[in-house]
């Protein structure tokens, strides 16, 4: 198990787990999502090559359309 921050809140995963993983057991698979990376921004593209590592720090945005 690795620990993480997301979004500011100290969080476990399995060690070999990539963003895309950490959308799907969100919940968010098929939203709109800014995801940042340690302070830089991971194109949605690299999400399944992009692995967690130990005390990295996430922070997911979506995009909630309005009128």
């Amino acid at each position: 198990m690795i620990q993480f921050y997301l979004n500011g809140q100290a969080t476990q995963a399995p060690c070999g787990q990539s963003l895309a993983d950490l959308i799907e057991q969100l919940g968010l698979a098929g939203r709109r999502l800014a995801i940042e990376l340690n302070a830089e921004i991971v194109p949605r593209a690299a999400h399944t090559t992009v692995m967690l590592n130990d005390n990295d720090r996430v922070e997911i945005v979506h995009a909630i359309g309005g009128g």
